[in-house]
């Protein structure tokens, strides 16, 4: 939702999650590794990122290197098969109806945030981001991101479009969240761990992401408070 001089401006910001939020029972970066070759040195990397032995720029390091040749057509094709939660597209369209900004804050490859922006209409995204040389990957990552560098981008973006953090909502579901989940005015716990949980003001399960527009729709009628 780009507002040009003259118009409404937002009234806020939804930040979404997407490894485990929007993308079930696993993540972008593994369901890539699986189609690309290289699951099971990536399962073991997340799975020891998940119990902070593993910092997010070492699963990165590993995982990219398992993208190394790969051309970008080809990711942007196996793309297409990647698992989603249902009620995506209706979601962004309801929030862009009642003036709040969709947008992805993720710590999944930036490749995989340009892809659901163009699909389901996010208006941002962040990520880490892989060097390319000619149309392929070099297995190299030239931009890290973390669980703080996802919460400084929305809060970034937020100020840009002229919204404070208490302006602001998040959806997510992991450790990675909860950074921004204690800024933002309004943090929702979707198919989440204990500690995101804990973290949010709501939690709500299942495999619709309406699931957490009655949620949204009462904040907003409180003026996001």
């Amino acid at each position: 939702m780009d507002f040009e001089p003259g118009s409404r401006p937002p009234r806020g910001a939804v930040f979404f999650d997407v490894d485990g939020t929007l993308v079930p029972g696993t993540s972008s970066g593994a369901h890539l590794a699986g189609l690309l070759g290289h699951t099971e040195a990536l399962t073991r990397a997340e799975a020891a990122y998940s119990a902070g032995e593993l910092t997010n720029h070492q699963v990165c390091d590993m995982d990219a290197l398992g993208w190394r040749g790969r051309s970008e057509a080809e990711v942007r094709e196996r793309l297409a098969s990647l698992p989603l939660v249902d009620g995506i597209a209706e979601t962004t369209a309801w929030c862009r109806r009642n003036g709040l900004l969709p947008v992805l804050a993720t710590l999944a490859w930036q490749s995989v945030g340009v892809h659901l922006a163009d699909r389901f209409g996010f208006q941002a995204w962040c990520g880490p981001e892989l060097e390319t040389v000619g149309g392929r990957y070099t297995g190299r990552v030239v931009r890290y991101f973390d669980e703080y560098g996802k919460r400084d981008f929305a809060l970034g973006h937020a100020a840009t479009a002229g919204l404070s953090a208490a302006r602001c909502a998040a959806v997510g579901d992991s450790r990675s969240d909860l950074p921004l989940f204690r800024e933002v005015g309004l943090a929702l716990a979707f198919n989440a761990d204990p500690a995101a949980e804990a973290a949010a003001d709501h939690a709500v399960t299942g495999s619709d992401l309406r699931a957490v527009l009655p949620l949204l729709a009462a904040w907003l009628a409180t003026d996001g408070r």
